[in-house]
Order: structure tokens, then sequence, then C-alpha cells
């Protein structure tokens, strides 16, 4: 199995979902590969890669026999397809439902059926999370694949997130810092509470006095 980078992941992810989603958008040019790369919605980490960054990434992919220039499309500027999957020269073959999750994991990194579910609605349709949680074991066991990973769940979460493999796997993921701050953000508020509830005592003490000190005032 092919092993890609964060940019190589991001351009992939990318290819996936605007040939989805914008199908008249695709083949890609550079500009709008760039363009679809640095979103800042539906993209986590959001990046900030220059077309010459990416033009380079492109290079690399095409080395890989991932993308391929569209020597059929007009005019001056080159536009570019993916070779990832589902084409007759490549061996990785998703249903409409895996490819959508794969799609978002390069897309937006680790994520929960329930997410997966929510943020795949222009690329697949699940009835529920049990067909996204089917979806995530079949790609467990690929045709003796393993393409996504379950992690360890996190600290005060319902549901353990899944990563795809296609990139080396960063085991802090399962200790990330999102997973630090469920842990450290607590006893950061406790700490910050106890302070605030001390105070509040301290107004109230003080405010019942000058209340006692009026009333016996109104009784002389």
């Amino acid at each position: 199995m092919i092993t890609l980078s964060a940019e190589q992941c991001r351009i992939i992810g990318v290819m996936l979902e605007k040939e989805t989603t914008t199908p008249e958008q695709y083949p890609m040019s550079l500009n709008g590969i760039t363009t679809a790369c640095n979103q800042k919605s539906n993209r986590e980490p959001v990046m900030s890669l220059s077309e010459s960054d990416v033009q380079n990434t492109i290079d690399e992919l095409s080395k890989m026999n991932q993308l391929m220039i569209d020597h059929k499309a007009s005019g001056r500027v080159s536009k570019y397809y993916h070779y990832f999957c589902d084409t007759e020269f490549g061996n990785l073959k998703f249903s409409s439902q895996q490819r959508a999750i794969i799609c978002v994991l390069l897309l937006r990194g680790p994520q929960t059926p329930g997410e997966l579910r929510t943020r795949t609605n222009r690329l697949a349709d699940f009835s529920d999370v049990r067909e996204v949680e089917t979806a995530l074991e079949q790609l467990q066991n690929l045709n003796g694949q393993t393409l996504v990973k379950k992690l360890e769940r996190e600290p005060g979460k319902r549901e353990s997130r899944y990563v795809h493999l296609f990139s080396d796997i960063d085991e802090s993921y399962s200790v990330d810092s999102s997973a630090t701050q469920t842990v450290t953000e607590p006893s950061v508020s406790n700490s910050q509470l106890a302070h605030r509830v001390t105070e509040l005592e301290q107004q109230i003490a003080s405010l019942t006095e000058q209340v006692a000190c009026l009333t016996e005032l109104l009784e002389d």
C-alpha cells in the first residue's frame, strides 16, 4: 500500500471530493487544486499551500502513478485526474460509501462514525451510523488490506475515532491536543470555579452584614 505525505493526502482527498461534488470542474487545474487544498471549511488542519508547493506535490504523485495529466483537455491550462482508486489501473476498488469515508479521512483527519455520517452527506448516503460502522469494518480488511484503524477512545468521548492508513500513523492521535484538553481543562476550570465561589461567598457575607445594619437603623 502506498504511503502519502500530508500534502499528498490533501490533494488526493480534494480530487476525490471534487470529482463527486463538482464533476463539471474535474479534471482539475493547478489553481483549482490549490484553492481546494486551502479551503477554510471542511479541512483539518487548514493549510496555506502556494501553487509552487502544490505543483511539486502533483509532480510527486505523478511519479507515484497516483495522478495523471489530462492530455485530452483543451486550452493552455493543464488539468489533472487521479489514479488513486476505482480505475482500471489501480487495485483500490471502493463502494461509494467506502470512498466517501476515505475522502473525508484524507481531508479532515481522524473522525468518529457520527462525524463521518454528517460530513459525507454530499459524497454518499448513509441511512444511520450503523451503516458507517459497517463500511469502516469493511475498510479494516478490504481485499486483505487494512486501510483504516480504530483509535483508542478519548477520555470523556462516547465514540472512538478512525484514521486512514495511507500515511504514517501518528500515535499521538489517541492523546492529541483535543484529548489533552479534555483531561486538563476541567482541573483549570474547577480551580477558577472554586475561586469564584469564594469571592461570591465573601460578597454574600458582606451584603448580609450590610442588610443587618440597615435593618437595625430602620428599627431605631
